[in-house]
């Protein structure tokens, strides 16, 4: 390519996925379509057959795009306005569907035009480069790219910029000397935020059973109940990632969630599949050295999970019912995996404490969002009507939880377990306290994370379980 035209009269033609935008638009409008109509993925197969071009047609179809929501390199977007204001033609060449990419150059204004796949041609790699040199002859032009299908134009180019680049296309910057923006740091630090290793402590429910049948000195009992943790940890950081690929769009419109590693962009939605494929092997390999019965309820909170993130998440009531029973399903699988079992009081509790907890959650996220919240914004079946039901109904329900542990503390089963069994009473008041003050914090505004992970990192929430476990140890063994 010949380099002796002067910069001024080449055209600037800009990648799309990867190098415009953190993230990879085929990706995305499959994690929309999921998210949107599941019933089309049946068609995905198809489709795939039929070429990677048809593909993206059929996807960019399928879904409600809107660009304003995708993650940018600002990084980019700054050098390309200094190119527009010196008067330099810009081109968005792109293998994305041409519908997604004409919305992308409307939304950002820079653009002078746009090439892009269509339903026969997807236009990447030397089908790109053939274009671009039909378009600009002798002139020579300028290219902004990420991957190894950018290579054979960032070649050509006359002047070539890499933009955190793949591993292929790094080799060939190294070997060059090209131009380079945007690295990309952290990716690591990323995954494990997304993995969400804090939330991990909910996990710690499995151990409920071990604690109230006194076998934590047992050391097959709590070996069982450790290797249900990591399965269940594991499990539950898989389904975190799985769903916020699916929330992306809904993710971006939230005030703090927007931060996300997939996204805000810093992980790549592949990275992500591999992630959560690789947790699952993880968590149904311990699965298969504890009891049958701890395998068949991960299963179950498996297909729960799977079903709330695709659609009972915007069921109204479903989802925090749904939330209960996900966290009483930790306390069964401790149970399982250790052989001790569950009494129907722990169940009863549990699901009415978890319940108010859920309804503390949606009630912090529907106040985030603000005044004249819908549906649609929210992702929910919530508008910001419901706010004060919602309090209502959780604040009720922290209150059936400690009824039903006045009447277990009054139960045959107490006196028959405890040496002295009124020592245990003053759980009600400690319980109590949890539950009021989560629900004053959450109407102040002031409860910006789950529930349940805000009771294990709060001092003084773990001051009361502390002197909760005190007064169980004391009513045993005095």
């Amino acid at each position: 390519m010949d380099a002796r035209v002067p910069q001024t009269e080449r055209t600037v033609f800009v990648d799309l996925d990867g190098t415009l935008i953190h993230t990879d638009l085929l990706w995305e409008s499959l994690f929309l379509t999921a998210r949107s109509d599941p019933a089309l993925l049946r068609k995905v197969p198809g489709w795939t057959l039929a070429g990677k071009a048809r593909l993206k047609a059929e996807l960019a179809e399928a879904i409600d795009f809107d660009p304003a929501l995708l993650p940018y390199r600002e990084s980019v977007l700054n050098e390309l306005r200094a190119l527009k204001a010196a008067g330099r033609r810009i081109v968005l060449a792109t293998g994305a569907n041409e519908r997604l990419a004409h919305a992308v150059a409307d939304h950002l204004g820079l653009f002078d035009d746009v090439m892009a796949s269509d339903d026969t041609v997807n236009l990447t790699a030397e089908r790109k480069l053939e274009r671009i040199r039909a378009t600009c002859g002798d002139e020579g032009y300028d290219y902004y790219g990420n991957s190894h299908e950018d290579i054979c134009l960032l070649e050509h180019a006359a002047e070539a910029t890499v933009v955190a680049p793949d591993r292929a296309a790094h080799r060939w910057h190294a070997r060059t000397g090209s131009n380079r923006i945007d690295h990309e740091p952290g990716r690591l630090k990323a995954a494990i935020k997304a993995m969400r290793p804090h939330q991990w402590m909910k996990n710690v429910l499995v151990f409920v059973p071990v604690v109230l049948a006194h076998d934590f000195l047992h050391f097959g009992i709590l070996f069982a109940a450790i290797l249900a943790f990591i399965s269940f940890s594991a499990a539950a950081s898989a389904v975190y990632i799985f769903n916020d690929l699916l929330d992306l769009a809904a993710d971006r419109r939230h005030r703090t969630k927007r931060n996300r590693p997939f996204a805000s962009g810093r992980l790549a939605i592949p990275t992500g599949l591999k992630m959560a494929i690789g947790l699952l092997a993880i968590s149904w390999g311990i699965a298969f050295v504890l009891p049958f019965q701890y395998a068949a309820i991960l299963g179950i909170y498996m297909v729960a999970t799977t079903a709330y993130s695709f659609f009972l998440k915007r069921m109204l009531l479903i989802d925090v019912l749904t939330l209960a029973g996900l966290y009483t399903t930790r306390i069964l699988a401790g149970a399982e995996a250790t052989g001790i079992g569950s009494s129907f009081w722990l169940l009863a509790f549990s699901v009415f404490f978890f319940l108010s907890l859920a309804l503390v959650k949606r009630f912090t996220e529907l106040q985030d969002f603000g005044g004249g919240a819908g549906r649609e914004k929210t992702g929910r079946g919530y508008v910001d009507a419901d706010l004060e039901t919602i309090g209502q109904a959780g604040m009720a329900s922290g209150f059936a939880a400690v009824l039903v542990l006045a009447l277990y503390i009054n139960s045959p089963e107490v006196a028959a377990q405890y040496q002295v069994p009124y020592l245990v009473w003053p759980l009600c008041p400690l319980i109590l306290y949890i539950i009021v003050r989560i629900w004053i914090l959450a109407r102040r505004n002031e409860m910006h994370e789950d529930p349940v992970v805000f009771i294990l990192q709060d001092w003084r929430s773990q001051m009361m379980i502390a002197l909760g476990g005190l007064m169980f140890l004391t009513a045993a063994y005095v």
